[in-house]
């Protein structure tokens, strides 16, 4: 028991940045506990992938926007894992239109407010206190991804924003909550990120990059944000709690 790996859960743990992040952490000797809606039979292949690592992979199915299927994740973990020593609040979802901000409707604000903000922020209130019930020195921290859009506006995705700014000031607020505890808390800001969700606005942002756009003028990559995670989780970081990664190749400098 005394050689056994650390455990960290992961949201949105089985695609996309969540993917990247899952594989850094496998790599870095992280077991993990990856929850996400799809059935465990269609991100088997994540499983095994993660398994070949060397990690120990739990998959729990769950809506975290539903409080009944949130509430049963910390529990599930422990019961089979152990208790979580981190957290990364990696899920969220995009606007299922992306409506102008005069004709957005109250379903997609509550939709995304209830996915992307109050899901982690509760999930973060759990695994918190679990974490507290252990002794301070399996404690390593939570991570939570946020995005530029947290700061940049977007009028097409107004919902989106503000589920993201809210998120932001959740991680400060357990940043302050859990520093006694010696809990560190931060947030990761990631930009222009290649997944299945940007997608669908490929061709667009490939020729604002070529105009100029990013700094590094390119597009992110899942394992650019998983690499950072890892970073922040490496028990490395100290006297940092509440800090804010950007992980967008400069698309948030200003510049003239």
């Amino acid at each position: 028991m005394a050689d056994r790996r650390p455990i960290v859960i992961v949201t949105g743990g089985a695609r996309g940045i969540g993917l990247g992040i899952s594989r850094a952490l496998s790599a870095t000797g992280w077991d993990l506990a990856v929850v996400g809606v799809k059935p465990s039979t269609e991100v088997q292949s994540v499983v095994d992938e993660l398994e070949n690592r060397g990690a120990r992979v739990q998959y729990v199915q769950a809506d975290l926007g539903d409080p009944r299927q949130r509430g049963r994740v910390v529990a599930e973990v422990s019961g089979t894992l152990g208790t979580p020593s981190a957290l990364v609040n990696n899920a969220g979802r995009a606007p299922r239109v992306r409506a102008d901000l005069l004709d957005a409707t109250e379903e997609s604000f509550e939709e995304l407010v209830r996915t992307n903000l109050q899901g982690p922020y509760f999930l973060t209130q759990s695994v918190a206190n679990a974490m507290l019930a252990n002794p301070p020195a399996t404690r390593r921290g939570i991570v939570f991804i946020t995005s530029v859009s947290a700061e940049m506006a977007s009028v097409n995705r107004g919902d989106y924003c503000v589920s993201k700014a809210g998120l932001s000031m959740a991680a400060k607020l357990f940043a302050v909550r859990l520093a006694p505890a010696d809990i560190p808390v931060y947030e990761v800001r990631p930009g222009i990120i290649a997944t299945d969700m940007t997608a669908g606005v490929k061709e667009k942002y490939d020729q604002r990059i070529a105009d100029g756009l990013i700094p590094d003028a390119r597009w992110g990559t899942p394992e650019d944000v998983g690499k950072v995670v890892a970073m922040l989780l490496s028990g490395d970081v100290k006297y940092s709690t509440g800090s804010v990664v950007h992980v967008d190749g400069g698309l948030t400098i200003p510049r003239l």
